[in-house]
């Protein structure tokens, strides 16, 4: 994206983790199941491919946990898209006119 020219704003979830509102608007009315990241530690401890935790469970975890949402993140505008999809990315950082 950015070679395409996109400006990039980043945010270190780390240190600026999402708070449970900010992922909510971020995931819209889609199940936060699918962006829990099954590479995490504690995916695999609490055995959620097995075992889900409820949509509101999911959000709590990855709010106090930022490393089980999967990455990238990106907005644009209206636009998000949340894991590594590559024809949305691109067609997310293709010139608007």
């Amino acid at each position: 994206m950015l070679k395409k020219g996109a400006v990039l704003v980043e945010r270190d979830l780390g240190k600026q983790p999402l708070s449970e509102a900010e992922l909510m608007d971020l995931l819209g009315e889609r199940d936060p199941r699918e962006f829990l990241n099954p590479r995490n530690e504690l995916y695999r401890e609490m055995k959620m491919a097995e075992n889900p935790p409820s949509p509101a469970e999911t959000i709590r975890l990855m709010a106090k946990n930022p490393n089980l949402i999967r990455r990238p993140i990106v907005v644009r505008g209206r636009e998000k898209i949340v894991g590594f999809d590559e024809k949305a990315l691109l067609r997310l950082a293709a010139p608007r006119g």
